[in-house]
């Protein structure tokens, strides 16, 4: 009886058999509408990206690409993010890591408080930043060097600030969606908790940590109110992209912010494929 029981169930599926297909009139109309309200967002994002398009050119791009100032603009942008976003990853690292795995007095407080820069306008964490660099701490900071407001630090400063809780917040996830058992099985080996961090924690959170890297930097990238706030917006010498947009847009260049923005657009496509790509095989476990 078992013998025969066991043979039935252990037949191999018919390859004939037809596909399974997804008919999106059978699934009923709630999902109807669904799937009716995501094709209509995709196509109005579309429709926005192609509509900055067809307003460039290619030889107005070309001519956009050997202007000194869109030159300035993007070297400088890419040295200010690229800093902002190396001390983010020193800062968000620990922290994330100290709030996935541990319970403490003033966590939940201390994890809303990372989230106070997602959740402010970009202008009111600038005008708080301006306070702080200046009339609050701006004597003080000066006698050691240290100089943000109107300068090209307060660039990487209000780039910083904006950044880090992005990364903060994906180093958390990824660290809690770790599997344990072998940071448990690499302590009963004798490693330290500072060797299981090293050699087993951080190559298993690897891809979560490059995403979330990644993503922080490209919301660096694009940052314009906490940075106009702080550093001012100075032609050629606090001119991010995004200050360089706003500034030939208020002066008519529309041939100029048009094809700046399109950059912009181009950067951030490519950042966020390379995310996808990093988080599409999700945490090493």
């Amino acid at each position: 009886m078992y013998n025969k029981m066991d043979q039935r169930y252990s037949k191999p599926m018919d390859s004939k058999q037809p596909k399974s297909r997804i008919n999106i009139l059978k699934k009923g109309p709630l999902f109807t509408f669904f799937w009716a309200i995501m094709f209509f967002i995709i196509i109005f994002y579309l429709l926005l990206i192609y509509s900055l398009i067809s307003y460039s050119d290619l030889e107005t791009l070309l001519n956009v690409f050997r202007d000194p100032e869109f030159y300035f603009a993007i070297k400088f942008t890419l040295q200010t993010s690229t800093l902002a976003i190396a001390l983010a990853t020193i800062v968000a690292l620990p922290c994330g890591f100290l709030l996935s795995r541990y319970r403490f007095k003033g966590r939940a407080f201390f994890d809303t408080l990372f989230d106070i820069p997602i959740i402010l306008p970009p202008l009111v964490s600038g005008i708080a930043l301006l306070i702080f660099f200046g009339p609050f701490l701006g004597n003080q900071l000066a006698r050691f060097g240290i100089n943000a407001v109107f300068t090209p630090l307060g660039v990487v400063i209000a780039q910083w600030f904006i950044a880090t809780p992005f990364a903060i917040k994906t180093f958390k996830h990824t660290f809690a969606s770790l599997d344990r058992r072998m940071e448990k099985v690499a302590r009963t080996l004798g490693f330290t908790p500072a060797m299981v961090f090293y050699r087993v924690t951080l190559p298993l959170a690897k891809n979560g940590i490059i995403g979330g890297i990644i993503m922080a930097w490209a919301r660096a990238l694009g940052e314009f109110g906490a940075t106009a706030m702080l550093a001012g917006i100075t032609r050629m010498k606090t001119e991010t992209l995004s200050v360089a947009v706003f500034l030939n847009m208020s002066i008519g260049d529309m041939k100029f912010a048009l094809s700046t923005a399109l950059v912009m657009l181009l950067i951030a496509l490519f950042l966020l494929v390379i995310v996808k790509l990093f988080l599409s095989d999700g945490v090493q476990t």
